[in-house]
């Protein structure tokens, strides 16, 4: 996995622009604090958008477009699926972000990188137009995404 930067870059953005859960688990202050000039009392009930950090046009150049390249800093340097500047959030973060964040990270590269590998991808011939646009309830597609794949391999070498 180590060598599958484009792969990891394109995972990673996924998870900025489609987060998991729109919301982060609500917190509650503890004490009075004082976030990025916000006065916060203590007893207040703290809810992080997780699709307002990942689209946050004063921290993302272009963050409706789905840019793997935002996230490739040079060819020597790995890509990580964590953002440790907290720029969006996939799995939450701290004592109690997804214990299977790894484990989560790891099979969505394995799984882009087989099926881009397994398979020749195409429109269907009775579609012109692939419509991305999402749902306005939900982090969905607003229509069903319908694509056709077609095995690079012949029929028979694919174990049933």
């Amino acid at each position: 996995i180590p060598q599958l930067n484009y792969i990891k870059a394109c995972a990673r953005e996924a998870f900025r622009l489609h987060p998991i859960a729109p919301f982060n688990v609500p917190h509650v202050a503890l004490s009075d604090a004082v976030v990025a000039g916000y006065r916060i009392p203590r007893g207040s009930h703290i809810l992080v958008s997780r699709m307002g950090l990942g689209r946050n046009p004063r921290v993302w150049d272009e963050p409706l477009k789905f840019k793997p390249e935002r996230h490739i800093m040079s060819d020597a340097v790995e890509v990580v699926l964590t953002e440790p500047h907290l720029r969006f959030i996939s799995f939450s973060t701290g004592r109690r972000g997804c214990i299977a964040a790894q484990l989560g990270t790891t099979m969505t590269v394995m799984l882009l990188a087989r099926l881009i590998q397994g398979f020749n991808w195409s429109m269907p011939p009775n579609v012109s137009n692939i419509n991305l646009n999402e749902s306005r309830n939900d982090l969905s597609l607003a229509e069903p995404l319908v694509v056709q794949a077609e095995p690079c391999l012949p029929n028979h070498l694919y174990p049933i």
